[in-house]
């Protein structure tokens, strides 16, 4: 009997939560057994520029999207009682993401996702959670799928603050897969 085939990315969430305990310290008391979906790691390890490489793509990614989460939500896979040391963590994840990023080479994604944080932080400066969403599933379509002159046109609509910049980069990351 066959079991069913693994969606690309699946288990990221588990093996981040691993690295970080086999790490140690401080962080690796807050680690918590994730429960649920890595939907942006799955994102890029099925577009065509992670290229025989998802797993890796899949882990940075949600490395740096639990990042996120440790300044502006909850975490999936982290979740510290201190608030400054989920500061930390979160800057420790996205260094971790964005160093294995480095590693494979990929310094277009390194941009991309380095667009992804600051758009996202942001827009929570501004108080619009729903375009730093959007925002994350832009940039990760993009990493996965490549971008397009209409990426680039929704992210200076964001970063100038324009009305309609949630839609257009929506729009953008459906055009990308």
């Amino acid at each position: 009997m066959n079991s069913p085939a693994r969606p690309a990315g699946h288990g990221a969430l588990a093996r981040l939560a691993a690295e970080v305990r086999a790490d140690g310290g401080l962080l690796a008391d807050t680690v918590v057994e994730p429960d649920g979906d890595a939907p942006h790691g799955a994102t890029v390890a099925t577009g065509p520029r992670a290229d025989g490489r998802g797993e890796d793509y899949a882990l940075l990614v949600e490395a740096i999207y639990e990042g996120y989460l440790q300044h502006y939500g909850t975490g999936r896979v982290l979740q510290p009682d201190e608030p400054d040391l989920a500061l930390l963590a979160g800057d420790r994840l996205y260094a971790l993401g964005l160093a294995r990023l480095a590693e494979l080479g990929d310094l277009e994604a390194v941009a991309e996702l380095a667009d992804v944080i600051s758009l996202a932080a942001q827009a929570h400066a501004e108080e619009s959670p729903e375009r730093a969403a959007a925002a994350w599933v832009a940039g990760v379509a993009a990493v996965g799928h490549g971008g397009s002159p209409e990426h680039a046109a929704a992210k200076a609509l964001a970063r100038d603050g324009g009305s309609g910049a949630t839609g257009a980069l929506g729009s953008a990351a459906r055009r990308a897969r």
